[in-house]
């Protein structure tokens, strides 16, 4: 049998390549690195122009929101005018009856003409038959006068009835006036009140209606609120009714304040609504601190009182009107609000002033909150908020609770990459320590990603090779040394690489440094705001534990100058 000789493999070929090929696998892992990395980078600043870019798409439609109410508010006006003005006829000519007969310069014939004639330019108003009532009672003409009353009567009965019970006070006529205001208050469901209901207690408040209508009348409040706490659920829709009532006064932030924190912290959304939240606190104690430091200036005589009154009736609560009136209101309030129709919505949906039929509890909030729009006076403001305190002392307590269990304990921060978190800015030096060491593991990334390509390691291999097969030959001594300078350059501009690699992320830790440091401040200066503005909250609950509703009702006119012969 013939010996086979065995010889040992020459695998140094295949392992040399295998090294090559694991060199080249490191390499193109690197590569991929430095994608990424590029790729984040891309990314971060792309969402900084998406966000740019939103900000200003919102900032114009704003603009656009504002411009656009402005023009429908002229022709929501215009239309009020339009299909209504001559209700201002009607309404003017309501007062000046009343002060004609004061002065006596006025035929009463003239007077009843004139009603007339009002009659047809109105026909389905109900104060144009009221004052024809009215004149054919100067005249002595029971006959028109009831006629007319009854006119009246079905057209509105509750605003015709409060009519006459102002207009018999006014003339000193109190039987009368007392039983017109027993058949309005006849009508009225405590759950669901007629607007002009804001009449009857400016004049309760005000003393208008003398000491036993003021009597009766605070005894009818105390029924309508016995009645409509046994209702289930009561307490809990006074609750969240004083609730939304005095989170409708929360104020906007600054844009400005707060850059840093703003910009590098995902928290800010809650640090914002947190500071609004604390802040209201002030807003809410200054708000009733002014309404009950004013002065309330009865009118000279009850003439005027009552005048101050009819006109509120006769102007501000027609229901035909009532569909423009709560377009323009929702104007405004877009106007006001800059454009933030949504805001704008809230506000609208808050104040409910405007809707025909609510609660007596829902009208003593708008008396209290909204007083331009529910048109209460001032002493109605001071009694609502007293007859209030209890609901809404209890709504502002859950709201301070609900606000202070909201405040993050942690607030994060997102400077370039690097992602950190503090309470309240004491813990700088950790901070620092790790942001400077993300930039440099950064940078020491980027560093080793910088490395020479193959073609220039290919120049070396090519130059040697060449040395060694130039001997005798001068051509190939010149190639080699093309190779090698190509090689030298190629170092050499890998160096440059990596010292401006260097020089960028210096650049780098020194401006996120300088931004943690600052968001640190704010988070201080943040921080120590909430707190400042968060013990407001005391002074709150201690202002509405000093005064009762019986404090603010008033009797200012116990008598009256006959004016109504």
């Amino acid at each position: 049998m013939s010996e086979r000789i065995i010889h040992t493999a020459d695998l140094r070929q295949i392992e040399n390549a295998l090294h090559s090929l694991g060199n080249d696998v490191a390499y193109v892992s690197d590569q991929v690195g430095y994608v990424e990395a590029e790729v984040q980078k891309t990314k971060d600043h792309l969402d900084q122009l998406i966000h740019e870019f939103q900000e200003f798409i919102r900032k114009d439609q704003l603009e656009k929101n504002i411009h656009l109410a402005e023009t429908r508010l002229v022709k929501v006006r215009q239309e009020i005018e339009t299909n209504f003005g001559h209700y201002g006829e009607v309404r003017r000519r309501a007062a000046g009856i009343l002060q004609a007969v004061d002065v006596s310069i006025v035929k009463k014939q003239t007077i009843e003409n004139s009603t007339e004639e009002q009659m047809l330019a109105a026909p389905r108003y109900w104060l144009a038959p009221a004052l024809i009532a009215l004149a054919s009672w100067l005249n002595n003409n029971k006959e028109l006068a009831d006629k007319a009353l009854l006119e009246a009567l079905r057209r509105d009965d509750e605003k015709t009835s409060l009519f006459f019970a102002l207009v018999t006070r006014r003339g000193a006529r109190y039987k009368a006036s007392r039983e017109w205001l027993d058949r309005y208050f006849g009508l009225q469901d405590p759950h669901s009140l007629e607007r002009e209901i804001v009449i009857l207690i400016d004049g309760f408040t005000n003393g208008i209606f003398g000491p036993e209508a003021r009597a009766k009348t605070g005894k009818e409040i105390e029924s309508w609120i016995e009645e409509l706490s046994s209702k289930p659920g009561f307490i809990e829709d006074q609750h969240e009714q004083w609730k939304v009532a005095l989170e409708s006064k929360l104020p906007h932030m600054d844009e400005d304040a707060y850059p840093y924190l703003r910009q590098y912290s995902p928290t800010w959304p809650q640090l914002e609504t947190s500071l609004r939240g604390a802040k209201l606190h002030k807003i809410i104690h200054e708000y009733f601190h002014d309404i009950f430091d004013k002065d309330i200036t009865p009118a000279k005589s009850i003439a005027y009182a009552v005048d101050a009154l009819l006109d509120t009736l006769v102007s501000k609560f027609d229901d035909e009107e009532l569909p423009l009136r709560q377009d323009e209101r929702l104007l405004s309030l877009i106007i006001e609000e800059n454009g933030d129709k949504q805001a704008a919505q809230q506000l609208f949906d808050n104040e409910k002033t405007l809707k025909e039929r609510v609660s007596f509890t829902q009208l003593l909030t708008n008396f209290a909150m909204h007083p331009d729009t529910s048109n209460a006076s001032l002493a109605t403001q001071k009694f609502s908020i007293a007859v209030s305190k209890d609901w809404i002392r209890s709504a502002h307590g859950d709201i301070t609770a609900e606000n202070r269990s909201q405040v993050p304990i942690d607030i994060e921060l997102s400077i370039d990459s690097w992602r950190g978190i503090s309470r309240d800015g004491s813990n700088e030096e950790q901070l620092a320590a790790s942001l400077e060491q993300e930039i440099i593991t950064r940078k020491n990334n980027a560093m080793n990603q910088v490395k020479l390509d193959i073609k220039h390691w290919a120049a070396l291999a090519g130059g040697v090779l060449f040395t060694f097969m130039g001997i005798g030959t001068p051509f190939l001594f010149v190639f080699a040394l093309f190779c090698f300078i190509y090689f030298y350059k190629g170092q050499k501009g890998l160096q440059t690489r990596k010292d401006q690699i260097h020089a960028e992320f210096e650049k780098l830790l020194t401006h996120c440094t300088e931004v943690l440091r600052a968001s640190l401040a704010e988070i201080v200066d943040w921080r120590k705001e909430y707190a400042d503005e968060d013990a407001y909250s005391e002074n709150v609950t201690e202002f509405l534990d000093e005064f009762s509703s019986e404090q603010y009702t008033f009797s200012s006119y116990d008598s009256a100058r006959a004016v109504v012969q």
